[in-house]
């Protein structure tokens, strides 16, 4: 018989003859089926979504096979409404009557599935009848071990037809939309049996593997549990009984111990730490901490120590393959080794290069430690504010730590490693203390034989350690701790120098970091000159070997573009390759103007000129200073025209025409701060200058200190002052005479090329500088 009914169409549940379900109806259509059903005898077909994501679906979107639901109750909620419906009989839904508030379709009834033992089947049937039921049985004991057969009774035992029951058990069973389904497809009361034995097969594999997860999770956190409790009791009786037993990580950390063989009087502190640590409980607060503590005294190396190679010839050669030039440095070194091989117990002498950026003070390092083959570890240190971060924090602080140098050893592995102290002239001072007071102790050969770190708290060695530190300057260095450390100047490069450097070592290495060789680029000589001159201007090469890294680069991207280009880079290719050139050499300077005098200068980055610009001024003005001079350089400036004023009629001036004049002194770059009495000598030459009406002679540059009596006093920085001269094109130099032996530091190639003039006067000055005044 076929008729039409309103259509639900559920997305996750399957609705069995016989069996009670609740249902949540939210959707207007189903609502409204609902609401048709209520005015129809309460009837409804219940069928399962193909695809739940369908929000309004259509018959095709159904199952064919559905279930004739009646309601028992339905209770309104806000959007929708809560339906308890009883499955009464199978359909199948052939078309669709059109509706437009909701989904209606013709049905036409299935014979519904009946259990007997006559038949073909019969037999069968009864015994995957009682097997499902025995599956059933066992699966409820497994959820309940004490009330499975209760639980299985109330839910199935009241249901007497055996085909109830298995769409019951499929009801309650965890499956999905598809395994539901086709329990309701089933034709014949045999697939059904089938079905359902199937599904309670795989639930009770499921539920049991299930069960032995559960049971063996319990099981490991009960043995732990029962271990602990054991252990602890196990402790309290040994120590009632006076016996020293332990667990597997105090013995770990006492073999550790016993292994690192700790002087006397260190093993008796540490047997009261791990004696307090075996107490503890592996779950108290300073467990961690006690066990770090010992952790770290056994890590840290305590004899081991590597075999110095002090062969003079091995170290010179290692010191050339790594270095070009600085044979004041290396003559230094190779004496050390030579005092080390004569006399193993004396100290390594601390060493403190000073130079400005680029020089190679840190790979000097580097290199002294694989002469001598020693571990190498290099600390840097500018910007460190805490003396905790050398000397350690206590251990009652949450996370301390040991200090910087022991972490450094505890990296080494040995008690004799070269360890670098990278800018200590960069280290800061603030309210958790000064860590140059620190490095007093660790860099003293006297002191550092007992060094106590705050955190190790134990005195340990560090007179076999080899300090080397760096510095572009010596003024931020307190005075105490430049004392215990001897000083090297590392100057800066001539361009041979460079050129020389650059050969050697920064092209093959920038070459193969590239991945080109010598037939894919090679710089000419004219080339790497015009590199040195025009693309950089520095004390080092550290710049220099950036922009021949930047034109590798670019050679390697024409190689692999393709582009059929000569190997060698001439002069010509720089600016298409680098760009302007970005020192170019000051025209307006060639061509000298009364009042303007080149001077020398010293910064931390190597030296520099510095030009100094003098004009009269109205008499009112006398001295006016521009330019962010220091106290230094306008103390020098006023003595300078003093003296000026003192020798004018000497030198052809009249004082009266000073007296009635002022001056205004200059410095060019006024945002960068200038101090030092070096510029004295190139201030006067300036003033006399701009008085007498007559310019310096071009291509010289002075530096110098001038008293008030017209001496020239001798200045530091003089290499790297002639170095700058040098590099900016000047060939005339005048120096202080008592700066004489400082000339034998320049490179020859420099000396050879420049005029040094040395001064022991004003006079002499003036002399060479502006021949015209015509001293007497």
């Amino acid at each position: 018989m076929e008729y039409a009914l309103p259509v639900l169409p559920l997305k996750d549940t399957v609705v069995y003859p016989q069996i009670v379900v609740p249902l949540a109806v939210g959707r207007p259509r189903s609502l409204a089926a609902i609401n048709a059903a209520m005015d129809q005898g309460r009837e409804f077909i219940a069928v399962a979504q193909r695809n739940p994501d369908v929000e309004n679906p259509g018959l095709d979107d159904l199952h064919t096979i559905g279930t004739v639901a009646k309601i028992s109750r339905i209770e309104q909620r806000d959007g929708g409404a809560q339906v308890i419906a009883q499955g009464d009989r199978r359909v199948r839904l052939l078309n669709e009557v059109a509706h437009d508030e909701y989904l209606c379709a013709e049905i036409e009834h299935m014979i519904n599935l009946e259990h007997t033992e006559t038949g073909p089947d019969g037999m069968e049937i009864d015994a995957l009848l009682r097997v499902n039921r025995e599956l059933a049985q066992r699966i409820a004991a497994l959820y309940d071990s004490d009330n499975g057969q209760q639980i299985y009774q109330q839910l199935v035992g009241h249901i007497s037809d055996p085909v109830i029951q298995m769409y019951r058990i499929a009801s309650l069973a965890n499956l999905t939309l598809e395994h539901e389904q086709s329990i309701l497809d089933c034709d014949t009361t045999l697939d059904l049996m089938q079905q359902v034995n199937g599904v309670l097969t795989h639930e009770l594999r499921v539920t049991e593997l299930r069960r032995e997860i559960a049971e063996q999770a319990r099981d490991d956190i009960e043995k732990q549990q029962r271990e602990h409790v054991l252990r602890q009791q196990k402790q309290a009786i040994e120590h009632a009984l006076g016996e020293g037993g332990e667990d597997e990580e105090i013995a770990e950390i006492r073999q550790m111990l016993k292994d690192a063989k700790l002087p006397e009087s260190i093993q008796d502190e540490v047997d009261r730490e791990l004696k307090r640590l075996a107490r503890m409980s592996a779950n108290a607060a300073d467990y961690q901490v006690a066990r770090a503590y010992l952790e770290l005294v056994a890590e840290l190396p305590w004899h081991a120590a590597t075999e110095d190679n002090l062969d003079l010839k091995h170290a010179e050669v290692i010191l050339d393959e790594d270095h070009y030039g600085l044979e004041e440095v290396k003559e230094r070194i190779l004496e050390s080794l030579a005092v080390m091989q004569l006399n193993p117990e004396s100290k390594a002498p601390i060493i403190c290069f000073v130079g400005p950026p680029g020089v190679g003070k840190t790979s000097l390092g580097q290199s002294i430690a694989r002469a001598m083959g020693r571990k190498f570890e290099r600390l840097s240190l500018g910007g460190l504010h805490d003396e905790a971060e050398l000397r350690g924090h206590r251990r009652t602080y949450i996370g301390s730590m040991p200090g910087r140098i022991l972490q450094a050893l505890r990296r080494a592995e040995v008690t004799n490693p070269l360890i670098m102290l990278d800018e200590i002239d960069k280290l800061g001072r603030d309210f958790r203390g000064d860590p140059s007071a620190a490095l007093m102790e660790i860099l003293d050969p006297a002191q550092n034989k007992e060094f106590r770190d705050n955190y190790l708290n134990l005195p340990y060695d560090l007179s076999r350690v080899m300090f080397i530190t760096t510095a572009n300057t010596l003024e931020g260095i307190p005075r105490p701790l430049l004392d215990r450390m001897e000083v090297m100047e590392v100057s800066g490069y001539s361009d041979m120098e460079k050129k020389a450097i650059a050969e050697s070592y920064l092209i093959p290495r920038q070459r193969a970091e590239a991945g080109l060789d010598d037939t894919q680029i090679a710089v000419g000589d004219e080339a790497l000159a015009q590199i040195i001159r025009r693309y950089t201007r520095e004390a080092g090469v550290r710049e220099l070997e950036r922009v021949i890294g930047r034109l590798c680069r670019k050679r390697a991207r024409q190689v692999v573009e393709g582009e059929a280009v000569a190997a060698e880079v001439s002069a010509g290719d720089l600016v298409a390759l680098l760009g302007p050139e970005k020192f170019k050499k000051d025209a307006s300077r060639e061509q000298e103007h009364a009042g303007v005098a080149a001077g020398l200068a010293w910064t931390e980055a190597g030296g520099d000129v510095l030009y100094i610009e003098a004009t009269p001024t109205p008499k009112e003005e006398k001295v006016t200073l521009t330019g962010h001079l220091g106290q230094v350089m306008q103390e020098s400036a006023k003595a300078a025209r003093s003296y000026v004023w003192s020798i004018a009629e000497s030198i052809g001036m009249s004082q009266e025409d000073i007296e009635s004049q002022g001056i205004h002194i200059h410095v060019p770059a006024g945002a960068v701060p200038k101090d030092g009495p070096s510029a004295g000598v190139t201030m006067a030459t300036a003033i006399a200058s701009a008085y007498s009406g007559n310019a310096t002679e071009p291509g010289i540059a002075m530096t110098g200190e001038l008293t008030l009596t017209g001496l020239v006093l001798p200045v530091g920085g003089i290499k790297e002052k002639v170095l700058a001269a040098h590099r900016s094109g000047f060939n005339h130099v005048i120096l202080p005479k008592d700066n004489e032996a400082d000339l034998n530091k320049l490179p020859a190639t420099v000396r050879d090329e420049m005029e040094i003039t040395l001064a022991e006067t004003l006079d002499d000055v003036l002399k060479v500088a502006i021949p015209a005044l015509g001293q007497t």
